[in-house]
């Protein structure tokens, strides 16, 4: 089993670049999303979720993921949370079964803030882009998928996404082992990171 962590900014390309490596590897990968791990806030006022900070790692439970992703590295099934950006808190009623597989991707922001949890990453890939990029994708997903309106995203933009980068995000890239610019859309970089992958699964396999 190959454990690999991408981190980046929010609207950086990570989930770009996570399909795109899925797409090429030939074995079995399973992806764990940083944001399924969010602390639940059901129990905050509309106003304390309004004005919390995503982008801090204490808003990370990052002891469940580190159990969890060890728990599959052993060969276990694990049944991750399901978190609702509308109601910030996790479900009641429903998980999702991940079982083991050759490949498991890390995927978040703040991933690479957490000592303990880097140690479990055999690769650490830091996608990159500038920050209109960024923004542009931001203001586009939290609209149309998380409902939000324009003045709520750059209120938050300004307020939190953009200070908590430069603060404990960008710092976090020189845990990276491979950095990848121009967001999800560098083919080369990705190429070459699959085919390091495929050969690091190779060695691994050979090393049985």
């Amino acid at each position: 089993m190959l454990i690999i962590g991408i981190a980046g900014g929010s609207g950086s390309g990570k989930t770009t670049v996570v399909k795109a490596i899925t797409e090429q590897l030939k074995e079995n990968v399973v992806v764990i999303p940083q944001d399924s791990y969010y602390k639940d806030l059901s129990h905050y006022t509309e106003e304390q979720k309004r004005v919390h900070n995503f982008d801090h790692p204490d808003s990370i439970d990052f002891e469940l993921l580190r159990t969890q992703l060890k728990e599959l590295r052993d060969g276990k099934v694990v049944e991750q949370p399901v978190y609702s950006y509308i109601t910030c808190g996790r479900s009641k009623n429903e998980t999702v079964t991940v079982r083991p597989a050759d490949v498991i991707i890390v995927e978040g922001i703040l991933i690479f803030t957490d000592p303990k949890l880097r140690k479990l990453l055999d690769i650490k890939i830091f996608v990159d882009a500038d920050d209109d990029d960024r923004l542009m994708r931001v203001m586009a997903r939290d609209i149309v998928e998380r409902g939000k309106t324009v003045e709520w995203v750059i209120e938050r933009y300004s307020n939190t996404v953009k200070p908590m980068y430069l603060q404990f995000i960008e710092p976090s890239k020189r845990y990276a082992d491979i950095i990848i610019p121009q967001g999800g859309h560098n083919k080369v970089a990705i190429d070459v990171i699959s085919a390091t992958i495929e050969k690091s699964l190779a060695g691994c396999r050979k090393n049985r």
